[in-house]
């Protein structure tokens, strides 16, 4: 029976999904978190945090989460199918302006990766001592957050004033391959405590 929990300008909805076949089992979702990164980290107490309304890899999220088993929240404006799997949550949040960002932001910590393409967001999650891995799987640092922000906002000054400025390259295999390598690797340092 699913049932929806209402949590301040979300709705988190949740359903009792019997385990998949290659899980061999129930794991709880329920996650103990580690600030400090000198610790190693279980599975059970990391978690993927999705910034999903756009977001090109969530098949690829699920495939490792589930092979490392760890949780992943999806976090969307508006409902995004999932597969049923006792790992996976859905959020949705208000349409307000940053409304999946700020849910995000709130819960980022050290036991978290947070997969986004929005740059204000990985700031904000770098910030709360999250990894953060963008889908083209080029990781955000603390060392390159700020070019990326200075780079954001010219941009969108060139904009502003009327300049025709391109986007990124399209989303190809090279990224998708990048990003599950990224994220794997990532997955092992926490766990490793580094």
């Amino acid at each position: 029976m699913a049932g929806s929990e209402i949590t301040g300008f979300s709705i988190q909805m949740t359903a009792p999904f019997p385990p998949a076949p290659e899980q061999g089992g129930f794991h709880s979702l329920a996650s103990t978190h580690c600030l400090d990164r000198s610790h190693r980290l279980s599975p059970r107490s990391m978690k993927i945090l999705v910034d999903a309304d756009a977001c090109p890899v969530k098949e690829e999220i699920y495939k490792v989460a589930w092979r490392h088993e760890i949780p992943v929240t999806i976090v969307s404006n508006s409902p995004i199918r999932i597969p049923a799997h006792p790992l996976l949550d859905r959020v949705v949040v208000s349409d307000g302006f940053d409304a999946a960002d700020d849910w995000i932001a709130e819960r980022a910590d050290a036991a978290s990766i947070c997969i986004t393409a929005d740059i204000l967001l990985a700031d904000r999650c770098l910030k709360a001592g999250a990894v953060v891995i963008a889908p083209n799987g080029k990781p955000f640092t603390h060392s390159s957050i700020g070019a990326a922000i200075a780079t954001r906002a010219i941009m969108a000054d060139w904009r502003a004033g009327g300049d025709q400025v391109g986007g990124p390259p399209p989303f190809g295999k090279n990224d998708r391959s990048r990003f599950l390598q990224a994220l794997d690797e990532a997955i092992v340092r926490l766990k490793r405590g580094r």
